[in-house]
């Protein structure tokens, strides 16, 4: 994939710098995930299905970034924002726990995924995760593929909603101590 397609270098001084991550970010990227979590899903989550979620669901996929699909958007050296696409067969979570490969899929058939997307709750609802999902869909595309799909959140579900995506079913992921984690899985075909 030609980052420099995907990538921009300028800072936009409301949102920062969009780029690719690198396995410097995880650290980094450990903090995000928490804080996101804690600080925007307590409208649609309970706090215990955010903590069993978290390190699970909710987690680094390292696969991401070695493939070189997972964006951030940092200002002054911090994270604001993460997210990415994935032409692997796994709709959610880290890879910590994966037991298996995660078979890649063909764009002549298969639907990319969108996924981890995290934003610091002092930079939500400032365009940081539509210009992440902008910049998924362009690098998907150009990989090939020309249909998507989410297992979205619920406070996801209205970003998604907007870029036009469609709900075709809501499930509930389990989760440790006999929770459960309500999610939407969502899809778009794109047009090129």
């Amino acid at each position: 994939m030609d980052s420099s397609a995907t990538t921009d270098t300028a800072h936009a001084p409301e949102t920062g710098r969009l780029r690719l991550a690198t396995d410097a970010d995880i650290p980094a990227l450990e903090a995000l995930i928490p804080q996101s979590v804690r600080g925007l899903q307590g409208c649609h989550y309970s706090a215990a299905q955010r903590e069993a979620a978290l390190g699970s669901v909710f987690a680094v996929d390292r696969q991401l970034i070695r493939d070189g699909t997972y964006f951030v958007v940092e200002q002054d050296g911090l994270l604001r924002g993460a997210g990415g696409w994935s032409r692997r067969r796994a709709l959610c979570g880290g890879d910590s726990g994966r037991l298996q490969d995660d078979e890649l899929l063909d764009p002549g058939k298969d639907a990319a995924r969108i996924r981890a997307f995290f934003v610091h709750p002092d930079w939500a609802r400032r365009g940081i995760g539509r210009r992440l999902l902008r910049a998924c869909e362009d690098a998907l595309v150009a990989a090939g593929f020309r249909s998507v799909e989410i297992l979205a959140t619920l406070p996801g579900e209205p970003l998604y909603r907007s870029h036009g995506y469609a709900v075709s079913d809501r499930r509930d992921l389990p989760l440790r101590d006999g929770l459960f984690l309500p999610v939407v899985r969502m899809t778009r075909t794109l047009v090129v």
